[in-house]
């Protein structure tokens, strides 16, 4: 257990990110409610994600973490996150053969609600108030009601968290995830894609396999494996009143736990140190995530792996790395070096959206071409480094939104008003985010047909 700490010790350091609650005594009242409510997730299940993550960082697999930028209230409904789950299956098999390594499945969702902010007022037409924080905290709406943030919005997320997981605890383990299904509704995807001839040849050796497996009685049917699979949740500790009213003591082992969610992150604003943020993390066990911008240095990032990670366990520490792509190549060598440099077992993971958000026609948006440039500059310096490229972090949704430029279809800048949905920053579509598993399959076997040469010399 770590020292001196506990579920609220973080309530006496400095914070960052934090709203302001007008009614304390309501704040107070409904994180007492929280408290008492049933956990979302399992510490056991977030013991299995720690399993598997640890294997990413002995190099024995691939971290596929995706998801919303922000949850909304108004947005929630059984397609939407049928369609999600489905977008994100299909990406998850195409990498899974591009890889030749098992997936570790991780959505930004049943908590991703709460949004760090860089400034804490938004002005329009000359009003200033404060900034929307997410639907956890206030409302979207340009108004100066609700823009007051509303704790009973905290019971409102955990209750549509705890619907999200039930539905998709039923899709990952009642059949919907039947590996046959998922490959047919990517060949759709293939068809209809102007680069289907690219995507084709993959499509075509999962195809190969699943008749091969089938000749040999391998199905869905005597191999549940196949219609099952592990899907975990994830989502940024930012609101600590909320994380610390659903930390719980697991009864087998006796640890603490955040039963919000599988695994929680720490953002690039809130990870000082000295600060309640990283105070919080350092003392429960599930899988934790630290986003790396710019201003972090190997020393500095060293600090805090010793901070959240002082045993030094394997997939207990995922590193989410946030550049730029015009960035990576001067940030990430000097971080993978004084990570190797200290035997610190890691996952290193590359978010290319952060870094790469630019406006155009009034509307924040993220350019293909760079989103895919940082995941290739984060490979390669991988391979150059002799380090396993262990993920990727992106925001994506299952849904024919049109908020990123570019891609197979070539969105452009006038296309952006036609479909822009998202409540924070721009995600990727369904296609967008299909299209990019595919470019990273191929890169993945070129990189292993590349590795064989050099061992046969």
């Amino acid at each position: 257990m770590a020292q001196n700490w506990t579920p609220n010790s973080w309530r006496n350091m400095p914070i960052q990110q934090v709203p302001d609650y007008p009614d304390a005594a309501a704040l107070e009242a409904t994180e007492a409610r929280l408290a008492k409510f049933p956990p979302l997730v399992f510490a056991g299940e977030a013991r299995r994600l720690k399993a598997s993550l640890a294997k990413v960082a002995e190099g024995q697999g691939f971290l596929l973490q995706g998801g919303d930028c922000a949850e909304s209230f108004a947005e929630h409904g059984a397609d939407t996150i049928r369609d999600f789950f489905r977008a994100f299956l299909q990406m998850a098999v195409v990498l899974t053969f591009g890889a030749q390594q098992p997936v570790v499945k991780v959505g930004r969702i049943a908590g991703q609600f709460a949004k760090p902010r860089s400034s804490n007022i938004e002005t329009q037409n000359g009003v200033s108030l404060p900034s929307y924080r997410g639907d956890i905290i206030n409302g979207i709406e340009f108004t100066e009601e609700a823009r007051v943030p509303n704790p009973e919005r905290q019971i409102m997320a955990y209750r549509q968290s705890a619907a999200t997981l039930n539905l998709l605890r039923a899709f990952a383990m009642g059949g919907y995830a039947n590996l046959e299904n998922v490959h047919q509704w990517m060949l759709g995807f293939v068809k209809d894609s102007p680069q289907a001839e690219r995507y084709r040849k993959l499509a075509d050796r999962i195809s190969e396999t699943m008749d091969f497996m089938k000749a040999i009685g391998i199905s869905a049917e005597n191999h549940p494996g196949l219609r099952e699979t592990d899907f975990f949740t994830s989502h940024e500790a930012l609101l600590l009143g909320y994380e610390q009213a659903l930390t719980r003591v697991d009864s087998t082992s006796g640890d603490w736990y955040a039963t919000s969610g599988h695994m929680i992150w720490i953002g690039d604003r809130t990870r000082q140190p000295d600060h309640a943020h990283i105070e919080y993390c350092r003392g429960i066990k599930n899988p934790i995530g630290l986003k790396c911008g710019p201003s972090l240095t190997g020393e500095g990032l060293l600090e805090l792996i010793d901070l959240l990670n002082p045993a030094n366990e394997a997939g207990r520490l995922t590193l989410i790395c946030r550049f730029g792509h015009d960035k990576v190549a001067e940030h990430l060598p000097r971080l993978i070096r004084a990570v190797e440099r200290e035997g610190k077992k890691v996952v290193w993971s590359c978010d290319p959206m952060h870094g790469n958000t630019i406006t155009l026609n009034n509307y924040k948006t993220r350019p293909f071409e760079r989103i895919l440039s940082e995941v290739e500059s984060f490979f390669q310096i991988h391979r150059a480094e002799g380090t396993h490229p262990g993920g990727v972090h992106i925001e994506m949704t299952g849904n024919d939104v049109t908020e990123c430029t570019g891609g197979a279809r070539a969105l452009s800048g006038a296309d952006l008003g036609d479909r822009y949905h998202t409540h924070c920053d721009p995600r990727l579509n369904a296609d967008q985010a299909l299209e990019l598993a595919f470019l990273l399959a191929e890169r993945m076997k070129t990189g292993r047909d590349e590795k064989r040469m050099v061992v046969n010399g």
